[in-house]
């Protein structure tokens, strides 16, 4: 399925509009992650840790989105916006949610 963050597919009319289609990931950082993450904060660098990790949520929130869109009889869905946060008492959690137009090409 072609995913897009344009409104539109070059060369590619859109011939019908199905409707928004929305996806929400969360994962959870466990205590080892969040350990070597704290490491990273100390010293510098980047943390690969959550960036696999907001990588895995990113790449999931896309699969469904894909899926539901899949679902409305859609063959690409344009528009995409990803938003990321942090949830949970100790922001131990991150969550991915991604929504976009579902529509046929």
């Amino acid at each position: 399925m072609l995913q897009t963050t344009t409104p539109t597919i070059e060369g590619q009319p859109i011939r019908q509009y199905l409707g928004v289609v929305t996806s929400e990931t969360i994962i959870g950082a466990n205590v080892v992650k969040d350990f070597k993450a704290s490491l990273r904060d100390f010293f510098g660098g980047r943390s690969n840790t959550y960036e696999k990790v907001l990588r895995e949520a990113k790449e999931t929130s896309l699969r469904e989105l894909a899926d539901r869109a899949a679902a409305l009889g859609a063959n690409a869905v344009v528009g995409i916006d990803i938003d990321y946060e942090t949830l949970g008492s100790t922001n131990s959690m991150l969550m991915v949610a991604a929504s976009g137009t579902a529509v046929v090409i």
